[in-house]
């Protein structure tokens, strides 16, 4: 019997997928034991369950994307589904409708099966779910949360390593504002990782949402010991102005680089979620490395993630 058919979606307690605090361990490992199954067949062109047939998928980016928009997209028509992909550049949000007003006019008009939300506004996913009967996924909303993009991450995680229990993971760059480095960290630690968060005092959170996690303004002092570099890039949109002086001081300092990969464990691994800044965050040969990236892997794992997070959520309807 196959993940497909072994997991029990009735068992995931939760209507939507706000945030990764609300799921369990168990919760978790259901979803990446379900996006494991759909990876191994992502090349197959002929594999389509279709078990979405009929239902319409809402996407609504009220912020730029291409990874995690188009992944939903995509996720969504392996499965079946029609994908309605609303423009909120050219919305009547900008004529002064209500976010209100704007999802119960959607709502009334495609009574969609379930919707996908990006927002800059804190909490704005969970808004949304007060006002619909459908399943909310949220897509990233302010620097609070990215629930796929940590779902992804950890999938990536154990396709490599087998594991996420006793792994250190360091993350370097920023820390305060990165909502994936939040989702990221809330679902590493569930899993049993150990979490070094590495950053200027600027870039640094003041909480952190587990005892596990160690933070360090040295990059070579956080290094050490990590199975697994998360970069994460200086998130300017979330700031009135920079809070670096300088980009090539930050590189020296905070770049991942193969100086620096040097104090980590041999053979450790590079991650980090798009878009990256080169030369400021991370260096073109450590980005391009065959053997020790996996920025394009977490890029493409994105779709079974996304793929295996509608077919729980979506249990039972079609």
């Amino acid at each position: 019997m196959s993940p497909f058919e072994k997991i029990d979606r009735s068992a995931f307690s939760h209507k939507h997928l706000i945030g990764i605090e609300d799921l369990s361990a168990n919760e978790i490992n259901m979803i990446l034991d379900l996006a494991d199954y759909y990876a191994d067949r992502l090349d197959d062109r002929d594999f389509k369950p279709d078990i979405l047939k009929g239902a319409i998928v809402l996407t609504l980016f009220f912020e730029d994307s291409t990874r995690t928009r188009t992944s939903f997209e995509f996720a969504a028509k392996r499965l079946g589904a029609h994908v309605v992909n609303m423009d909120m550049r050219s919305s009547s949000m900008n004529k002064g409708e209500s976010l209100l007003d704007t999802i119960q006019t959607l709502n009334a008009m495609l009574r969609p099966d379930a919707i996908i939300v990006r927002h800059s506004e804190y909490g704005a996913p969970q808004f949304v779910s007060t006002i619909v009967d459908c399943p909310v996924i949220n897509a990233g909303d302010s620097w609070r949360e990215h629930p796929t993009q940590a779902l992804l991450d950890a999938l990536t995680i154990r396709r490599h390593l087998g594991k996420i229990e006793g792994l250190t993971v360091a993350m370097i760059g920023d820390i305060a504002h990165a909502r994936t480095a939040a989702s990221d960290m809330i679902l590493l630690s569930k899993m049993g990782a150990n979490i070094h968060a590495i950053a200027p005092d600027v870039l640094m959170p003041e909480k952190f949402p587990s005892d596990k996690i160690k933070p360090f303004n040295s990059a070579e002092e956080g290094l050490k010991g990590a199975d697994i570099i998360i970069s994460d890039r200086i998130y300017l949109e979330r700031m009135k102005s920079s809070p670096i002086k300088s980009e090539s001081e930050y590189f020296k300092q905070y770049g991942v680089t193969h100086e620096k990969l040097a104090f980590a464990n041999p053979g450790a691994l590079v991650m980090a979620p798009g878009p990256i800044i080169r030369g400021v965050q991370i260096a073109d040969d450590v980005a391009d490395d065959p053997d020790r990236s996996l920025i394009l892997e977490q890029v493409r794992n994105g779709v079974p993630t996304r793929m295996a997070v509608m077919d729980i959520l979506m249990k039972g309807k079609f």
